[in-house]
């Protein structure tokens, strides 16, 4: 063999030895690895080898490609499922802090309703016990309707579903406590009484036998209530807000966009590059451009949540209103009773019912006292035998024996405290989310980072900002307008901070919490038994604090303090609140 020949077979086979081993170094193993590991799609769909007739629409580059047509539709479908995944992902714990705290509200509120519930009738096992039975449904109407109206569903009115109450105590009061005679007549349908009972609900604002407690206590509930009920709705709002962001659509641009950066970096070989944190940021603000649109709506929205919330639990309105809700049945029966006979008199005008006046039963007030003495000793009526405070004393020697969720340690004012410092943390959320997906799935930091097109050292372009009207410069995502969904959610925001505004004009219009630093950690509103001593000037009007503990945390006097600890089933806590604090903000 001549010296040419060999010296071409060497040649020949140096070549074919570089090519192999060419094609070992730029093999679609690593590819085919994360395609597998990733869950893109089938791995018969991965080439071994890098092609160069490829047809791809969004990875398209020069030389050879471990990509085909088939893996970038599986990229693509992978890259819009991750993506949606990941905006839930990161909007999971506001829409907790909004669910769980509106579930934690209206557990606290059920608590308050029901204590109050027992509370009143409580005082009809003890002192009107002939009315009870009667009495019954219509207590459970009464706060089944508050329920509804904290709970914010239905056209329930606080006034009227007193004025209801009131309409329905008066036969009974008059038939069983004023003119105890009638009663049995009653009890045995005599002809004619159910036209009375119809007659005396229908006049009962004309004869006015309650004097101003029904108006009184509706005012009372309304005032205090309606800040419970605003929360409540707010927060339903806020729970459809997260709804709709959670499963909004990306656009074709957008998916196009997020192929390019997370996956066509795998068609060159490239599965570990990580996008430029520049970069990242253009496609993920072009992305969710809508979206960051609700930003200054969910900003002043939140500031309504904040101050809803302090509102509700920081003057404590809602608990004093519901725990006098039996004190103004109390009065106001007294009053019928110390009008007895004018009350008479005129149901015999207006309802013509003839009545005998000798057996009603009146309580004879000396001018000069505020007690009254009890009832005849011959007088088989129940009513109160003493004054008020001989009436609570009375109270102290039998409790309901009820448990419930009250026996927590859980109060509206620890509820509303925890609500405002989560909602706060929350009040940038739209519009950082771009910044919270690139910082955490995406994009990355390093001395070298994936461009979209290649391996650079640093992202040049421009990275714009957030906004629909900020893209138009944005070098990565073309974003044809606004998302016709999400800006039904912004109106929707706007328009629910406008009309809470009008009714509840302080509602938001205060400066931000974020700017202030205020907090009801900082308002002086600190429980004993969050490890808070209390401070301030303890001259000012007393406030109560429904606290459903088993213990007080000292035993200092009751006198100064801003707040009574109580489990619920311990009368003699409110009694003493009674005693104490109520002749003060009367």
């Amino acid at each position: 063999m001549s010296r040419v020949n060999v010296s071409w077979i060497i040649a020949v086979l140096a070549v074919e030895l570089a090519t192999l081993s060419a094609a070992r170094a730029h093999s679609c193993h690593e590819v085919k690895t994360a395609f597998q590991v990733r869950q893109i799609g089938p791995l018969k769909w991965v080439p071994e080898t890098p092609a160069t007739d490829v047809d791809l629409s969004v990875c398209k580059h020069t030389g050879p490609s471990c990509c085909t047509r088939r893996m970038e539709e599986s990229y693509r479908a992978a890259v819009q499922r991750d993506t949606t995944q990941n905006i839930r992902s990161n909007s999971i714990q506001l829409r907790y802090i909004i669910n769980g705290h509106a579930t934690a509200f209206q557990d606290v509120f059920q608590s308050l309703l029901s204590f109050s519930q027992e509370h009143l009738i409580f005082l009809f096992e003890r002192v009107y016990t002939s009315l009870l039975p009667s009495i019954s449904p219509h207590i459970m109407c009464l706060f089944t309707d508050l329920s509804q109206y904290l709970q914010g569903t239905g056209n329930v009115s606080v006034e009227t579903a007193v004025q209801c109450f009131f309409d329905s105590l008066f036969p009974l009061v008059h038939t069983r406590i004023i003119n105890p005679d009638m009663a049995e007549s009653v009890s045995t349908g005599a002809s004619g009484d159910s036209q009375l009972g119809d007659c005396l609900r229908m006049t009962r604002p004309d004869i006015n036998p309650f004097g101003p407690h029904p108006r009184t206590m509706a005012a009372e509930l309304v005032s205090a209530l309606q800040a419970g009920r605003a929360l409540s709705i707010a927060l339903a709002v806020g729970s459809e807000v997260m709804n709709v962001t959670e499963t909004m659509e990306l656009s074709k641009e957008c998916v196009r966009a997020l192929l390019r950066m997370n996956y066509c970096s795998h068609c060159q070989g490239l599965t570990l590059i990580r996008a430029c944190s520049g970069y990242c940021l253009n496609v993920m603000r072009g992305c969710l451009a809508s979206l960051s649109e609700i930003h200054m709506p969910w900003r002043q929205y939140i500031t309504v949540l904040q101050d809803l919330a302090h509102m509700v639990a920081g003057e404590h309105s809602l608990e004093l209103a519901l725990l006098r809700i039996k004190d103004h049945v109390e009065e106001a029966i007294i009053h019928a009773q110390l009008n007895g006979l004018r009350l008479t008199a005129t149901v015999d005008k207006v309802c013509g019912h003839s009545s005998n006046t000798s057996s009603i039963v009146l309580r004879r007030f000396p001018s000069s006292s505020v007690t009254a003495p009890p009832p005849p000793a011959n007088s088989s009526q129940e009513v109160p035998g003493a004054d008020k405070i001989g009436m609570l004393a009375h109270l102290q020697s039998s409790l309901p024996q009820k448990s419930s969720k009250s026996d927590r340690s859980l109060t509206l004012k620890k509820v509303a405290r925890e609500f405002i410092r989560e909602a706060f943390r929350h009040k940038p959320f739209f519009n950082n989310l771009p910044e919270m997906l690139c910082n955490g799935e995406f994009g990355v930091e390093e001395m070298s980072c994936w461009s979209g097109d290649d391996v650079v050292q640093s992202y040049t372009a421009r990275v714009v900002s957030s906004g629909v009207r900020a893209q138009r410069q944005n070098p990565e995502v073309r974003v044809r307008g606004f998302d016709p969904v999400l800006m039904e959610v912004k109106a929707k925001l706007e328009q629910f901070n406008q009309e809470i505004q009008e009714v509840m004009p302080r509602v938001g219009q205060g400066p931000s919490w974020d700017e202030t630093g205020s907090t009801m950690e900082t308002s002086g509103d600190c429980d004993d038994e969050d490890g808070c001593e209390s401070s301030g000037n303890t001259a000012s009007t007393p406030r109560l604090a429904f606290v459903m503990s088993g213990k007080r945390s000292s035993q200092r006097p009751l006198e100064g303090f801003r707040e009574i600890v109580c489990h619920p089933q311990v009368l003699q806590c409110f009694i003493s609140f009674h005693h104490r604090h109520f002749s003060a903000l009367l």
